[in-house]
Formats: C-alpha cells, sequence, structure tokens
C-alpha cells in the first residue's frame, strides 16, 4: 500500500512546471517537499489534486492510477488535499464546511464529525458560527478538519503554517505526529523547513522545477549546509520561535 508519484511532470500555460518529479509515500510516513518561492511547491499540490495539466508520469494510490483524474476522483481513492491558505467556505457555518466535506463517505459523516471536533474543540465551540468569521488559526483547522472528513488514507497539505503564530503552527504539527501515528500517510509542504525536516521521513527539495535533493529528512536537518545548497537560497525559514 503506497502512494507514488512517478516521473512527474506538472503543466502550466504549456510549459513544464516541475519534471521528472518522483517519491513513494508509505502508510504512516511523512515526505516534506520543499523549495523557494516559485520552485513548484503548490504547482505539485495542483497536479497530483488533478488541477493543473500532467505532462508526463504518473500517480499511482495503492496501484491504482489517479493521474489527471479530477479532485473527487482522487479523493475518492484516498487521497485529501488541504490548499495553501486556509481556504474555507466562508459563508456557511463551521459545521456545514465540515459536513459539506463529508459527502463522499456519507454514512461515516457524524463519526467522522465527532472526531474533528475532539481533535479540535475551540471548533466544537464554534459550529454555528460563519466559517469566514473564525481567526486564521481556527480557519486552517476547518480546513484541516475538512480534509479529514473523507477519512483520507494519504494526506497533501499545502503551507499548513503560512501566516499563523508559531504556538498554532505547533500545536496543527502535533496534529500531524497523531494522524502519522493512525497510519496516514502525509505530504507536507513547508516554509519552516526544520520544523517540516524535525517530523519527516523524506525530504525533496525543488529547485527550477527539478528534485535537487531527494532523500531521507534526517540528513538534511543535520548538515545545514547540504540544505542550503539544495535550496540555493538564504530567505527561507528554517524554524519557528
Amino acid at each position: 500500500m503506497s502512494f507514488k508519484v512517478i516521473g512527474l511532470n506538472v503543466q502550466s500555460g504549456g510549459k513544464n512546471i516541475l519534471t521528472n518529479i518522483s517519491f513513494t509515500l508509505g502508510a504512516g510516513e511523512v515526505i516534506t517537499i520543499l523549495g523557494s518561492n516559485g520552485a513548484g511547491k503548490s504547482e505539485l499540490v495542483l497536479g497530483i489534486a488533478g488541477v493543473l495539466k500532467i505532462g508526463a508520469g504518473q500517480v499511482v494510490v495503492d496501484g491504482t492510477d489517479i493521474t489527471a483524474k479530477s479532485p473527487d476522483i482522487v479523493r475518492a481513492a484516498g487521497v485529501a488535499v488541504v490548499p495553501e491558505g486556509h481556504k474555507v467556505l466562508t459563508q456557511l457555518t463551521v459545521d456545514e464546511n465540515l459536513r459539506a466535506a463529508g459527502s463522499l463517505r456519507w454514512h461515516d459523516i457524524e463519526a467522522n464529525l465527532h472526531k474533528t471536533y475532539e481533535r479540535f474543540p475551540e471548533l466544537a465551540d464554534r459550529k454555528t458560527q460563519l466559517a469566514g468569521t473564525l481567526s486564521g488559526g481556527q480557519q486552517q483547522m476547518v480546513a484541516l478538519g475538512h480534509a479529514l472528513m473523507s477519512a483520507p488514507k494519504y494526506l497533501v497539505i499545502d503551507e499548513m503554517s503560512l501566516g499563523l503564530a508559531p504556538l498554532i503552527v505547533k500545536r496543527l504539527f502535533g496534529v500531524v505526529h497523531e494522524l502519522q501515528s493512525q497510519g496516514v500517510g502525509i505530504v507536507i509542504i513547508e516554509q519552516f523547513t526544520d520544523l517540516a525536516l524535525g517530523v519527516a521521513d523524506h525530504a525533496v527539495v525543488l529547485r527550477g522545477g527539478r528534485d535537487k535533493y531527494n532523500g531521507p529528512a534526517d540528513i538534511l536537518l543535520a548538515n545545514p549546509e547540504q540544505l542550503d545548497e539544495a535550496y540555493f537560497g538564504t530567505g527561507h525559514k528554517r524554524t519557528i520561535t
């Protein structure tokens, strides 16, 4: 059982944004995708999710090819995506946001909703509040809860820490640890490299549309100079305080 990205080329505007990207994610494993702004991290997410065009390569989930399939088919195959920017349905309540996400597994909605409210008690206290009126951290909890409502086997999270206070970021990464321990395979796209490498088994560093490092995360964590060489920039944020 695995989630495989095999020689993937992701296109936008008729041009390759990413070329020959590969990795394999198993149950309970974490892979982090790193790189500076414009390296292609979000494009990789959109390619996996079936939003951007795939020029070559495959995305295979537990032996099933989901390359270039619609987002609904990707999700039904067991892959849930948390997009960048804690996107929520702002004019719906917290409860309505979460219930909308559970439509693919309608018979499990109540059980998964209960788990989400246990995981994020702040949301349980705001069930009837419009999601657009929540704080950024609470909206990210809704976005993550939205993805988890389909009980995914694999989770792809794009810039979970973006614009959030350090304490909220650490709380959300605690949820990542919890999900990992439950056997969920997770891909994390992240700006705080030390934080991401600290939870990851494997790392892929993107630069110029290609992987400049593709190997164990602990090697990069223990060798900052190797990370800098692969990252090719000094503007990245290694950690939070």
